[in-house]
């Protein structure tokens, strides 16, 4: 397994990554792996479904009716060429 040094850490960084490994139940190790580990994984990045529901939730069907919108050039031009 690949290990990694990471030089120049400051102290405070390092004794707030021990704080919460305390309070997470790990070694400060651990406590590192995880943090690099949410960091890069896949699951972290924001997909554009949850982004839409949240949108949703927000603007949901109700937000529809303040929305002034406007009549779709293609059904107007059909609508014309029938009466004719």
């Amino acid at each position: 397994m690949p290990a990694v040094t990471i030089r120049n850490l400051s102290e405070e960084i390092y004794q707030n990554i021990k704080l919460r490994a305390v309070k997470n139940g790990r070694s400060a190790e651990a406590e590192i792996r995880q943090i690099l580990k949410e960091a890069v994984s896949p699951t972290s990045y924001l997909k554009i479904g949850s982004e839409l529901a949240a949108f949703s939730q927000k603007f949901g069907p109700s937000a529809k009716e303040d929305l002034p919108l406007a009549p779709a050039r293609h059904a107007t031009n059909q609508i014309a060429s029938l009466e004719n």
